[in-house]
Parts: structure tokens; C-alpha cells; sequence
């Protein structure tokens, strides 16, 4: 075959691809804009009645985790939401001893490991906190998150650990919901799982389960007031930078569309514009303000979170988690401001203007779509 025929064959190929790319991605519907309803008060009151601690005044809450693999904000959100409020005593877990690296951003020391905690508590947590993880079938977490369910301990699949808890068995025949992202998959490997729509928590039969990633926030509320009440659950949404609780959610409003695709393509495959964002650490940071920074600016497709300190050891924050610094001195380059002093949801929303001011509109909407973040994605009331 000659080089002429060769040439002819491979730009065959690439126009064959390139068409075959394009036709995909003009399949991929447009964004629709949706507007989340008012969830019925009774329905509100049930789920609180479903929250409220199966054991004990002041419950024990256990947020489990993969030392390889967790998401950031869901593990870090849940433990400094509660300890904020101080409603329960929290510990953050690990399958194995060692620091717990999250993701997309951060590494953290967990206090306990699951075997460590199972022979301190053998009568089991109240509450046990599910993250989303890098695995959803490590056989360590789903033997260990049967035992608790069987010990009484009410599970909460945050975003998509959901799917873990499916995988342990735990939402057959239940009605859930997950992270829009992974809502099909999680449906296909466990058909028996009624999906709820247009809310961002859902409990049923001693399980609980949220939509993506920031839905943490409104989910540790309705825990905090099915402890200690409304007027604490107000005053920690208060300190929290957020509106009070509910569960209402525009599930329709999040999905793959046209413009996600094309602007993760064009971040990613523009290399030379990516770059690092560098964050200091100090004792007593706000873990929570510091989860949502980080994780949003590592998930534009241009940039990646990395934490810095000159000390030795891991920082501890202002309610205790222990941060372990990526590095200890920054990069030599032009940084955005950072929003770590406001208060956590003020900080999200002035992380993501702080991106679209840098990257784009659209590339701030791809972040608050993965966060599946209606405050920004949609104005709602």
C-alpha cells in the first residue's frame, strides 16, 4: 500500500470519528431551565419523624470513608456541619489506618478506623454517613455498613453513596434518589429502587439518601432539627451562610447537556492553561468553607486545589478534622483571591463568580452542575 492510499485511509478514519462526534454531540439535549415546587409540610414532618435518633438523646454519628478513594465535600461537610452544631458526637472513618485521601481535593486523617470503632462502640453508631467513594463494592465498607444497619443505625447515602449503600443491599425495595450523574446506573444494577424526582433527600424504612454533592448541607439540617429542633437547625443554617432547610429540588434542571460536554472538552484538552490553586493552611481553618473551595475550583477542567503549610504535621480545623498540607510552600504564580473566611455557602457562591470571572460562564456551570447546586445553577426564590 502505498503512502498516498495510507494518508487517504487515516484522514478517512479521523472525518468518519469527527462526524461520528459531532452527531453526538448535537444528540445531547440543551439546558432546560425548571423550577423546584414547594414540598408539602407533611411530607417535611414525616421525613424529620424518620430522622429522629433511633437510640439515644445525643446520638453517635459515623462518617465512613476509603483511605484511597473519598469525595471531599461529602465526607468533610456532614462531620463539620455536626460538630458545628453539636448535636452528636462524630467521627470521621477509614477502612484502613492512615491518611484518607479525597477527591478531586484535599487529604485528611480519619479518627477511627471501622474495626477500631466497632470495639470502642460494639452497640453501633445511630447515624452512619455514606460519601461517595472511589469503589462502590469494597467488601470491608458493605459488610460493615450490613452490621450496622442490623445493630439499628439509621444510613444516609450522601450524593453518590447511594450507590455504595445499594450495593450493600440496603435500598432494595426502597424509594431513593443519588447524583443525577449516576441516578441510571445505580437504577440499572438495582432495579427494585423506586426513584424519587425533584427532591434532594429522601428517607425510607431506617435509609436516607440525597441528590449530588452540595445536598450535604440541607441534609446534616434536617438531621440537626430532627435532634435538637427547629430553632437550632435555623441558627446553624444561620452561621452557615444558608437560607433554612428543604427539600425541594428541580431535578430536571441537571443533566448531560450540549454545552457541559463541549466546555469539559475544550478545559481539558487545553493544557497549557491549567494550573495549580494554591490554599494556605492555618489552624482553626473553617473545614467546610475549605471542602466547598477546594473542590469546586478542581473541578473546572483547568485547575486543581493543593494545600500548603510549613508544618510538620497535619493542621487541625477549627471543629477538628485533621488536614494533611499537599505541600509546604506555594507555586510562584498568579493565584485568584480565595473566599475561605466567608461563611461556607458564601463562600461556594463567591468560589463559582471567582471561576466564571476566571474561566467563563459556562465553565462555572459546569462546576455548580457537578455540585448539582441549585442556588447558583438556578434563581430560585
Amino acid at each position: 500500500m502505498s503512502i498516498r492510499h495510507v494518508l487517504w485511509f487515516v484522514l478517512t478514519v479521523q472525518a468518519l470519528l469527527l462526524a461520528g462526534f459531532g452527531l453526538w454531540l448535537r444528540s445531547l439535549p440543551i439546558p432546560v431551565t425548571a423550577q423546584a415546587q414547594a414540598v408539602p409540610k407533611a411530607e417535611t414532618q414525616a421525613m424529620l419523624a424518620a430522622l429522629r435518633p433511633p437510640k439515644q438523646t445525643r446520638p453517635l454519628v459515623a462518617v465512613v470513608g476509603l483511605n484511597e478513594a473519598t469525595e471531599t465535600t461529602d465526607y468533610l461537610l456532614t462531620t463539620g456541619i455536626l460538630r458545628r452544631a453539636d448535636v452528636a458526637d462524630v467521627l470521621l472513618l477509614a477502612t484502613e489506618a492512615g491518611p484518607v485521601q479525597l477527591y478531586p481535593a484535599l487529604t485528611v486523617l480519619a479518627d477511627q478506623t471501622v474495626a477500631e470503632f466497632d470495639r470502642r462502640y460494639p452497640d453501633g453508631a445511630d447515624y452512619v454517613i455514606v460519601p461517595a467513594m472511589g469503589r462502590d463494592n469494597n467488601p470491608t465498607v458493605l459488610a460493615w455498613l450490613r452490621a450496622q444497619a442490623d445493630k439499628g443505625a439509621l444510613i444516609i447515602g450522601v450524593c453518590a453513596g447511594a450507590k455504595v449503600v445499594a450495593a450493600a443491599g440496603l435500598l432494595d425495595g426502597k424509594r431513593a434518589t443519588t447524583h443525577w450523574y449516576y441516578r441510571q446506573e445505580m437504577l440499572k444494577r438495582h432495579p427494585s429502587i423506586t426513584y424519587v424526582p425533584n427532591r434532594r433527600m429522601v428517607v425510607d424504612h431506617r435509609v436516607a439518601t440525597t441528590t449530588g454533592v452540595t445536598a450535604s448541607m440541607p441534609m446534616m439540617l434536617g438531621l440537626i432539627e430532627a435532634i435538637s429542633g427547629p430553632q437550632k437547625a435555623t441558627a446553624v443554617a444561620h452561621d452557615l451562610g444558608m437560607a433554612p432547610w428543604n427539600a425541594r429540588h428541580a431535578s430536571d434542571a441537571f443533566r448531560f447537556t450540549r454545552p457541559f460536554a463541549t466546555t469539559v472538552l475544550s478545559n481539558t484538552v487545553a493544557f497549557w492553561r491549567h494550573e495549580q490553586i494554591d490554599i494556605a493552611l492555618h489552624p482553626g481553618i473553617d473545614a467546610v468553607s475549605l471542602a466547598l473551595v477546594a473542590d469546586a475550583w478542581s473541578r473546572t477542567y483547568q485547575s486543581k486545589a493543593i494545600t500548603f503549610s510549613n508544618a510538620d504535621t497535619a493542621i487541625k480545623s477549627r471543629y477538628g478534622i485533621r488536614i494533611v498540607p499537599d505541600q509546604r510552600t506555594a507555586t510562584q504564580h498568579k493565584r485568584p483571591a480565595l473566599a475561605l473566611e466567608l461563611k461556607p455557602a458564601n463562600a461556594l457562591d463567591r468560589t463559582l463568580s471567582g471561576i466564571a470571572t476566571r474561566y467563563g460562564e459556562r465553565t462555572a456551570d459546569v462546576v455548580a452542575m457537578q455540585l448539582e447546586y441549585p442556588d447558583f445553577h438556578l434563581q430560585e426564590p
